[in-house]
């Protein structure tokens, strides 16, 4: 028995609201009015039971719940409208399928892709999320990027392309009202961590020479992306790979107290299947560019 469907079009308003981080955009592009938009998104909340967007004064963010959701939803969407295309006669897609794992979708790859898409209209990028090495993918895939080198198929080209540190972040909010100025303060924090990521805090506390340092709690989450959102919601400070915070710094949701106490991490790899198409190497020489600018 297949699953109920949420209604599709409020699906399309969302996704459109989410790219923009807009429901006034998302209006323009979808040709409808701003209600239209509202109203269709306050639909698709209460059909899944979640918030899917925290409404400001003058902007829109996506919850935690609405990250996950547009991870997933965003590329589901692509591949309807690249199906519809086919039947309708037109070229086939020049596409390009890449497997990520969730949290480095929603925080660093899916934010940089319009850049992409401007560059290159004609090649439609498909981004397919998993928390499976490379090596156990259900799906065929033209390129994958993961931290580190272990877990690759055997005929992949795998190339070291991003390296990564971890700092310890938290909201502006959160270390006004109970500074930190060295690392025995966190003391005083509740820390945030995710299951993939769980042994960070014992090997944070070696490198910063407090091995016997204890949070005030410890709240732990499925995925990295859910414990950058709780940062930014002001529940804890976080241990955070600097590749998936440039955003949330550079905007002041997030803030380094503890800038000068860094852990390296293993560097991201990008792997590449044999006979890889020429759309596919072009966006391997976009996303290695991406990865050498200052915000990466």
């Amino acid at each position: 028995m297949l699953p109920r469907l949420p209604p599709l079009n409020a699906v399309r308003a969302f996704a459109a609201a989410a790219r923009h981080l807009s429901f006034t955009r998302a209006a323009l592009e979808l040709h409808v009015t701003h209600s239209a938009i509202s109203r269709q998104i306050q639909a698709l909340e209460a059909h899944l039971g979640v918030a899917l967007f925290e409404r400001k004064t003058r902007q829109v963010l996506l919850t935690a719940a609405g990250h996950q959701f547009y991870a997933q939803v965003g590329p589901a969407l692509e591949q309807i409208g690249a199906a519809a295309e086919s039947l309708r006669g037109g070229a086939p897609p020049r596409t390009v399928k890449i497997n990520v794992r969730p949290t480095f979708a929603v925080r660093w790859l899916i934010p940089r892709l319009p850049g992409f898409v401007a560059q290159h209209p004609d090649i439609e990028p498909q981004v397919m999320t998993s928390t499976l090495p490379p090596d156990k993918a259900p799906d065929p895939f033209d390129l994958a990027i993961r931290r580190g080198t272990r877990g690759w198929p055997a005929a992949m080209q795998v190339h070291p392309c991003l390296e990564d540190e971890v700092l310890v972040v938290g909201s502006p909010v959160l270390f006004a009202r109970s500074p930190v100025n060295g690392p025995a303060s966190l003391a005083s924090h509740v820390l945030l961590l995710s299951r993939s990521r769980s042994n960070d805090w014992v090997h944070w506390t070696q490198r910063a020479n407090v091995p016997a340092l204890k949070p005030a709690g410890c709240l732990q989450f499925e995925h990295l992306h859910f414990v950058l959102q709780a940062a930014v919601d002001g529940l804890g400070f976080a241990l955070a790979p600097t590749s998936l915070i440039a955003h949330d710094v550079a905007s002041g949701r997030l803030v380094c107290p503890l800038p000068d106490v860094r852990m390296a991490l293993s560097s991201h790899c990008v792997g590449v299947a044999p006979n890889a198409s020429p759309q596919t190497q072009q966006f391997v020489q976009w996303l290695l560019a991406e990865m050498k600018t200052p915000s990466a």
